[in-house]
């Protein structure tokens, strides 16, 4: 399977992806940017000192000068691309992926993300081909500290009116590294921690937060501390899930829905963001607060390419990504934290916890995402477009059926998409309430086959 991705570039370390390899993504996306000037971050995986070297090699055999940043989660890397004098640049991570793994995640000026769509495709053509000589004049290479002034950019983000307790799960990933100087500058924050040491074997467990068994760490921590809520952060620190005062999980398109009131405050009217895999109670408390749904297809680089086009001030996605229109459109899990401590803290909400605020929000019923291991996925799309001919249907991503609305006594709707990495299609269904939704998730169940 290749390493060239949808959204990014990942790999098994050295079978797949290694120095050599790292050097031609380098050059070539150098070349593809006609780039002056990139920025290179890197996480705290053990190969990514060697791989963020030849990557940097790359680009100045290019003639591009080089910003090193050195450890830098994915967040921190879109803020120096977005606040420096620079063409793009990359980090060298590979997100919550195992140990073994390390990639690239690609942006071009102002933090915009590159795709398969956008450039990653010319970019894997060109390290097909033999490796160019270098240029007569190579690039430079410095290294830049933007660690404090990252920290005082996400610390704009806090305000809190109490001191909180605060449940966080590092997992040994980035968030290890860039919260502490952020915490230091919201002393409101009374942090208890967990794995807050930098380790790219992850030895504690998978910095993999939407897996549940990966939240009993700090679901536990939560009760034991009686923090008002609890985060658990991917290996990269741009995306987190939370947790509520009880332990219980709270899914991201309920925090999504919880916080738009917030953003509309600061902008009313304007749009905000929501995958297409989200709760209809996404679309409903934006319209309740004045602003505008706009659902979008999954993944980051249609996200933000739609949150800058529609002009967006916020976004959330299920998997826990959270994009934000003062962060150069970006997502950021440590921002996300931010945000939902201050709606929290806030004076109408005071007295309140987590659970009871999320509790009204939780009045549809979803299967949550079913996995089903499917030989012809478009086989199967076609099937579900021909056996539900009678809903509503659109392929903004895989496919979507609804089956009434909002205002209807009785509604449910699905989506099927398929996997960009393996052979899976993805279901999401949701009901007006849980015997619909039972008896249509099994319904599907049948047509699909067994869940993996």
């Amino acid at each position: 399977m290749s390493i060239f991705k949808a959204y990014d570039i990942r790999g098994i370390v050295p079978t797949e992806l290694d120095a050599d390899m790292a050097r031609k993504i380098g050059n070539a996306f150098a070349r593809f940017l006609g780039a002056k000037r990139l920025v290179v971050g890197q996480d705290m995986r053990t190969h990514s000192p060697e791989l963020a070297d030849a990557v940097s090699e790359g680009m100045r055999d290019a003639g591009c000068d080089v910003i090193r940043l050195g450890l830098a989660s994915t967040p921190m890397t879109y803020f120096a691309i977005g606040s420096l004098d620079c063409d793009g640049g990359l980090c060298v991570t590979a997100s919550h992926n195992p140990g073994q793994y390390n990639g690239m995640k690609l942006c071009r000026e102002g933090a915009k993300p590159v795709s398969m769509a956008t450039g990653i495709a010319d970019i894997q053509k060109t390290c097909e081909g033999p490796y160019p000589a270098p240029v007569a004049q190579r690039g430079k290479e410095e290294t830049v500290d933007l660690l404090a002034d990252y920290a005082g950019h996400v610390a704009k983000f806090a305000d809190l009116g109490q001191p909180m307790v605060v449940a966080m799960d590092a997992a040994n990933g980035m968030a290890a590294y860039t919260l502490p100087p952020i915490l230091e500058r919201v002393p409101n924050i009374r942090a208890a921690s967990l794995y807050m040491e930098l380790d790219g074997t992850f030895p504690n467990h998978e910095a993999n937060p939407l897996k549940e068994e990966n939240l009993h760490d700090v679901q536990k921590l939560v009760r034991e501390k009686k923090a008002a809520l609890g985060v658990a952060f991917d290996g990269d620190a741009d995306r987190c899930c939370f947790v509520d005062e009880t332990g219980r999980t709270v899914s991201a398109d309920l925090m999504t829905a919880l916080l738009a009131p917030r953003f509309l405050a600061e902008q009313p009217g304007a749009g905000i963001i929501y995958d297409l895999r989200s709760s209809w109670v996404v679309k409903e408390e934006i319209r309740r607060a004045g602003g505008e749904p706009i659902r979008e297809r999954v993944g980051h680089s249609f996200i933000k390419a739609t949150m800058r086009k529609r002009g967006a001030i916020f976004g959330g996605e299920l998997s826990g990504h959270f994009y934000f229109a003062k962060n150069f459109s970006t997502d950021s899990g440590v921002i996300a934290m931010m945000s939902a401590l201050t709606f929290l803290s806030s004076a109408e909400n005071r007295g309140k916890t987590l659970s009871q605020l999320v509790s009204g929000l939780r009045r549809y019923h979803s299967t949550g995402e079913i996995n089903f291991r499917v030989p012809d996925k478009d086989a199967a799309i076609a099937r579900l477009r021909s056996d539900y001919a009678d809903g509503k249907q659109d392929e903004l991503d895989g496919i979507t059926v609804e089956f009434g609305d909002l205002d209807a006594p009785e509604w449910w709707w699905f989506n099927v998409r398929a996997s960009n990495t393996e052979p899976l299609l993805r279901l999401n269904l949701e009901a007006s309430h849980a015997a619909l939704r039972d008896e249509k998730r099994d319904q599907l169940t049948r047509l699909l086959g067994d869940p993996v």
